[in-house]
């Protein structure tokens, strides 16, 4: 069982490109771990973890490349796959007070 999010490969190849062989080797350990999680935690769970941690690998990244728009551009897609799947995860708000 794999998770099919095409940012990571996206994250993987950009991480290569800059030689950032220790972020590299984080990545794929994070995701070869949440693998083994997505049967309990169900295979959206495991994308929004993912992807989250893709953000926090680019928003490390930013700070170190600054003004790399690869890095941007990436950044900026990853920030709202991320926060699309994880509106999905939150309870909907119970209008306790109506107003009339």
């Amino acid at each position: 069982m794999a998770v099919e999010a095409p940012e990571v490969e996206e994250v993987k190849k950009l991480l290569e490109e800059l030689e950032e062989e220790a972020l590299l080797a984080r990545l794929e350990s994070f995701v070869r771990l949440n693998e083994g999680l997505e049967s309990k935690k169900g295979k959206e769970f495991i994308e929004v973890s993912i992807l989250g941690f893709l953000e926090g690998i680019l928003t490390v990244l930013r700070g170190k490349y600054p003004g790399k728009e690869d890095v941007e551009a990436l950044y900026r897609k990853v920030k709202g796959r991320r926060e699309e799947l994880d509106e999905q995860f939150r309870k909907p708000r119970i209008p306790y007070l109506e107003e009339e």
